[in-house]
């Protein structure tokens, strides 16, 4: 039952041992990675505390294989329990950080209140979806940063073409039968990508759908897909959706949404009522109620990741404007890569903090970049090495393996089940519209008493 009553964790939390206390605040790629550097050094030299609103590491960049029906959603939700033994979970969601106290407070799962201080706080809260003021977006689009916004574009898509099939309204059976994806970087172009052939496979399937495809539509006002990769692997994926029949828009995008329908930047009116905001990420509006100085929404830190003014605070990831020392002026981009990277550096530089180690700078080399189409169809450049087709798709799926911590041969037992016997398409409807919002500050989170 939910404790409305609001039960207040005290300051200080758990009875001390003497040993100082970390607390990390988020487990997104920086916070996890940062737990499992600092827990490697310090062992039992220090208590950590992880809060965050799951008790699971989301591997994020699977989650249009969960939308599409490929992964099971558990696969790339990895235990935190499980795989940081030692570190004291709390579920909550942060929305108070006392920098001159050293207090964190949250809201727990059931409405109760909670604070805990800290001698070290690494701020890993990571983004959440960009909003951009184009009447009608808000209340009518779906972001794509959680489980449950996968799950429920899941469900949604099964249930238009279900609705269509069994509509004798042409103009319906069209709107039902159309999806929109807003943004053409590497989230939206997967989707797009992985959800044209979940839709065709769909088709085949349910009876009422002859003579009727379903309609992709992929809008972005960059002048062509993926435009952070190079022009020849940019070139691969336009000619992969357009293959599969995406209708690929470049240079154009939604100027008005509303209930069924969408108004492009030309002019023209889509009938649909699908729309799958994927145009980037903005951090975490709790870095800016911390009250330190911002770049761009994230934090400004040194080099080190220490926050300048705050000895005892360092942030990590989408979360932090960290100097990119390969690129003068100029902080590191919003990508997993960096993040991960970020929060080892994060973990080895606490430690250090205590007397353990060596404090270190943040330097990082781009190491390449991998995009999942669906099938046999990827483009990578590992290492700047352009790959397309078969083996992009290899060098693209081994990537994710080695770079999950935990669920590998479940996820690859998916793979091989997707490839042979193919995916399940039923809808179960548990996550519904209102409980996925696109002004929503935790995606990973179902809003609740919907």
């Amino acid at each position: 039952m939910a404790n409305n009553g609001g039960s207040v964790v005290p300051v200080n939390g758990w009875k001390g041992d003497g040993r100082p206390r970390i607390v990390v605040v988020g487990a997104g790629f920086a916070g996890y990675h940062a737990v499992r550097a600092m827990r490697k050094r310090l062992r039992e030299a220090a208590e950590v505390v992880l809060v965050n609103p799951t008790d699971y590491f989301l591997y994020l960049p699977l989650l249009p294989e969960v939308a599409t029906g490929v992964v099971d959603p558990r696969r790339i939700s990895v235990s935190l329990t499980a795989t940081l033994p030692g570190v004291r979970l709390v579920l909550g969601e942060v929305d108070a950080v006392d920098v001159q106290e050293q207090r964190v407070s949250w809201t727990d799962p059931e409405g109760g209140r909670g604070a805990i201080s800290y001698d070290r706080l690494v701020i890993a809260v990571g983004s959440v979806n960009k909003l951009l003021p184009v009447p009608g977006v808000a209340e009518h689009a779906h972001g794509f940063r959680g489980i449950p916004e996968a799950l429920y574009l899941r469900d949604h898509i099964v249930r238009q073409l279900e609705l269509a099939a069994a509509s004798d309204d042409r103009e319906e059976r069209r709107a039902r039968s159309t999806f929109v994806v807003v943004g053409a970087g590497y989230t939206g172009t997967e989707v797009a990508a992985q959800g044209v052939q979940f839709t065709d496979t769909l088709a085949r399937r349910i009876a009422g759908l002859e003579g009727l495809r379903p309609r992709w539509m992929l809008l972005d006002l960059a002048p062509r897909v993926l435009p952070e990769l190079d022009e020849r692997l940019s070139r691969e994926a336009d000619t992969v959706l357009r293959r599969r029949g995406v209708d690929v828009r470049t240079e154009q995008s939604v100027a008005e949404a509303g209930p069924g329908w969408v108004r492009l930047t030309t002019g023209e009116q889509v009938p649909t009522r699908t729309i799958a905001w994927c145009v980037g990420v903005r951090p975490d509006p709790l870095v800016e109620a911390i009250g330190a100085p911002t770049a761009k929404g994230r934090l400004v830190v040194d080099d080190d990741l220490f926050v300048p003014g705050c000895p005892n605070v360092l942030a990590c990831g989408d979360a932090a404007a960290v100097p990119d020392r390969t690129r003068p002026g100029e902080y590191t981009a919003m990508t997993a890569q960096h993040a991960q990277r970020q929060g080892k550096l994060a973990g080895h530089n606490v430690a250090a903090s205590l007397g353990h180690g060596k404090v270190r700078r943040y330097r990082h080399h781009d190491l390449g970049w991998v995009v999942e189409l669906g099938g046999t169809d990827a483009a990578a450049n590992p290492l700047h090495v352009p790959l397309t087709g078969l083996p992009a798709a290899a060098v693209t799926r081994g990537y994710h393996l080695l770079s999950m911590p935990g669920n590998r041969i479940r996820v690859a037992a998916d793979w091989l089940l997707d490839a042979t016997v193919g995916r399940q398409t039923v809808q179960l409807g548990l996550v519904r519209s209102p409980s996925v919002p696109l002004d929503t500050t935790s995606p990973e989170v179902v809003r609740a008493g919907e």
